[in-house]
Parts: structure tokens; C-alpha cells; sequence
């Protein structure tokens, strides 16, 4: 075991003793622990480093994932996570606090679905709709979508009487308010 004053000196024992894990603070003198840790993995991909750190900014975390840490703890930490952490890390895993585990799974979640503005109508209805707010005719929909002109009417109607709606000016000037037809 060794302890660093500075980023230069963690980075020249880690190349001395070549440890499994080394912890590293982001805040160092003389080389921050970002570039640090940056050269301790190039130098020696197979020591572990895991970030104990003060901050918790998106983007110091971001840096330090860069720079190939694979871990990454808050200084204020229980010392049980911070064992559990070393080993997780020892072990080739990768760790986070809990803190920053929950505002990272809320990064990566899946983006929610907008809503359909018309949720009554189906959603070829509604990519009809939406042709129709560009101003193409039933024509030029049909040929699209590869459907019949027939097809193209039927759903038209469909529109209409879902959206009670008089006639095709009005569908057109609801669908635009409710942002359709804005790539056409």
C-alpha cells in the first residue's frame, strides 16, 4: 500500500507497485486525479481505479468515466460501500454511489414516449392526419404510405367523425395546432 501527495506521485507508484485498485482523489495537486487516472489505466490497464471525491457534478463523473475510472463514490461515503466498492472494482466491475446510481439510471432510462395528441385516433389515422397537415392531397398520401386512394378516403372519414370534425380545413388547422404536419 502507498499513499500519494499529488496526481504526479500517485501516477509514478501505481507504475512502481502496480496495484489492483488504486483510490483517487479528483482534487490533487500538481495533476488532477482526471489526468491521473487517465495515465495510470493507459499506463497499466489492469489497476482498477475507483474516484473518491468531495464533488458529484455530471460532468467531474463524466471526465473521470472518460479517463477510465470505473468507479466513483462520494468522500462522505460508509465505509462498508467504500470496501464493497474496492472490491467491486478489484473484481472488474464497475460502481457508483447511490446517489449518483439513481441520476445515472434516470440519464439512461428510455426517453418516455410523447403522447399522441389525438389518442382516439389509430396511429396510421394519425400519420394520415399528420400528411394531411402538410397539405398533401389524398393522392400523394396514398402514394406515400403505399396504400390505395380508397384506403386514404376511408381513413379521412374515420378522422373526421373521430375528431368531429366538419371538414378537412378544420382537421388541418387542429392538427397543426397540436404540432402535426411541421415536416412538410
Amino acid at each position: 500500500m502507498a499513499r500519494a501527495a499529488d496526481g504526479a506521485e500517485a501516477v509514478a507508484l501505481a507504475a512502481e507497485h502496480r496495484p489492483d485498485v488504486v483510490i483517487m482523489d479528483v482534487q490533487m495537486p500538481v495533476m488532477n486525479g482526471i489526468e491521473a487516472t487517465r495515465t495510470i489505466v493507459a499506463a497499466t490497464p489492469g489497476t482498477g481505479v475507483l474516484v473518491l471525491t468531495m464533488g458529484e457534478d455530471d460532468g467531474t463523473v463524466l471526465a473521470a468515466l472518460r479517463a477510465g475510472a470505473r468507479g466513483y463514490l462520494r468522500k462522505g461515503a460508509e465505509q462498508d460501500e467504500i470496501v464493497r466498492a474496492i472490491t467491486t472494482v478489484h473484481g472488474g466491475g464497475v460502481v457508483f454511489g447511490a446517489s449518483l446510481a439513481a441520476r445515472i439510471a434516470e440519464v439512461l432510462a428510455p426517453a418516455e414516449r410523447p403522447e399522441r395528441p389525438f389518442p382516439e385516433l389509430s396511429e396510421r389515422e394519425t400519420e394520415v392526419l399528420d400528411l394531411i397537415a402538410t397539405g398533401r392531397n389524398n393522392g400523394q398520401i396514398a402514394q406515400e404510405l403505399f396504400l390505395s386512394p380508397k384506403t386514404i378516403r376511408n381513413n379521412i372519414t374515420s378522422i373526421l367523425s373521430k375528431l368531429q370534425a366538419t371538414d378537412r380545413a378544420e382537421v388541418i388547422i387542429r392538427a397543426r395546432d397540436a404540432g402535426l404536419g411541421r415536416d412538410g
